[in-house]
């Protein structure tokens, strides 16, 4: 027959388990913090590319195609 083991055993078994636990949650916790900082910093910097080129499109002449003929033709 096998003994149960002490409760004394098992509790600072349970209390091993929790601080492990714990550990890893604060690890995940914050590489999902970097993560999100990561993100918002990409989301920003699309934003400003998105910026520069609608004002880059802009800048651009319309192509001779877009034009009206010249009053002599």
């Amino acid at each position: 027959m096998t003994e149960l083991p002490l409760p004394e055993a098992r509790i600072e078994a349970l209390e091993m388990r929790v601080a492990y636990q714990e550990q890893t949650i604060e690890a995940l916790n914050q590489a999902l913090t970097a993560q999100w900082q990561e993100i918002d910093r990409l989301t920003r910097e699309l934003v400003r590319l998105g910026d520069r080129l609608a004002a880059a499109e802009n800048a651009i002449p319309a192509s001779p195609g877009d034009e009206p003929p010249p009053p002599h033709y």
